[in-house]
């Protein structure tokens, strides 16, 4: 029944966003056929519907994902270096392969976040203290300094614009052929649904794990292959959106629990909507100019995020 509501209150979302913006689109347009309404639908507000839905349910998935295999509630794409490592791949291959086609970039850009999320969890299993909070944190720490590593090599190539225009979370210059990379995401989001179970027995630990016949480092391998895949491809089309894959698994759970096959469907369409109403936010806030979706979710993820933190806290005292 959730999911039902959800499912609405996306379609109500999805139907606003086709028709705001600064190019005039109306129902009246479009039934007489305007030309310049529908080409402003079809090559503009269509793409960039499509491309939040995918960013905004793939994004919030993998912070499930995350969050189950490495048994932290706190841990995402957003604060496990991932997103930074990938951006460190697209400034690699921006420097080293000039001419690179996108497929190009968004596979050096997934190596390079397969590699920084496996770094991440092998400082995991290191760390001794292991605090809910904590962990995060070392995560925010590690991506930091990712972050810098590409901001030195951008400002000693003169590439600081390009690499900052290029990874700003923004739908703004969505258009037919700007997008379509994007639709990756989508078996590899089918590949985790049929893996939900195993990634819930992963999340029990590897003793219990391989007590039960599970196959423990392939699990985890494949889903932080999805997760490193799936970020690359979203970073590489729209940018970088923070605390997306954070707050909407969090948010599910406190009104569903842990299940993980249960919680994909809702996560996945509570993530849509949070990204389509912040989308909308960004158009209408300083109309007729866009604040870009980095920001807007951003800001209010942190604020969500800081009210997971100090909940957090409340209740491990």
């Amino acid at each position: 029944m959730k999911n039902l509501y959800l499912l609405i209150v996306c379609f109500i979302l999805s139907i606003a966003s086709l028709f705001i913006g600064v190019s005039e689109v109306n129902l009246s347009g479009l039934l007489r056929l305007d030309e310049n309404q529908l080409h402003t639908l079809i090559h503009s507000r269509l793409p960039r519907l499509i491309s939040i839905i995918i960013a905004g349910s793939s994004m919030a998935i993998c912070g499930l994902i995350m969050q189950q295999l490495t048994r932290n509630k706190f841990v995402s794409p957003t604060t496990a270096g991932t997103m930074d490592s990938a951006s460190l791949g697209i400034m690699v291959s921006m420097l080293m392969f000039a001419s690179a086609t996108m497929m190009q970039k968004m596979v050096v850009s997934f190596l390079f976040a397969l590699a920084g999320t496996l770094i991440f969890m092998k400082i995991l299993d290191r760390i001794k203290f292991k605090n809910t909070i904590f962990i995060p944190l070392v995560g925010l720490m590690f991506g930091n300094i990712v972050g810098s590593i590409t901001t030195f090599f951008a400002y000693s190539n003169d590439l600081i614009q390009n690499i900052s225009g290029w990874l700003q979370g923004s739908f703004s210059l969505i258009t037919t052929g700007r997008y379509e990379m994007l639709y990756i995401s989508i078996p590899l989001l089918i590949i985790a649904y049929l893996f939900a179970n195993r990634f819930t027995i992963a999340g029990m630990g590897e003793e219990f794990s391989v007590n039960l016949g599970l196959n423990y480092k392939q699990v985890v391998n494949i889903g932080l292959i999805i997760v490193a895949a799936i970020t690359s491809v979203v970073v590489l089309t729209v940018g970088m959106i923070p605390f997306l894959g954070l707050i909407i698994p969090n948010i599910v759970a406190i009104f569903q629990g842990d299940n993980l096959r249960k919680n994909l469907p809702t996560t996945a369409l509570l993530g849509v909507a949070f990204v389509i109403l912040c989308d909308i936010i960004g158009r209408v806030i300083i109309y007729p100019y866009q604040v870009p979706i980095g920001l807007t979710v951003g800001v209010i993820g942190s604020a969500i995020f800081l009210y997971l933190l100090i909940r957090g806290r409340k209740h491990e005292q």
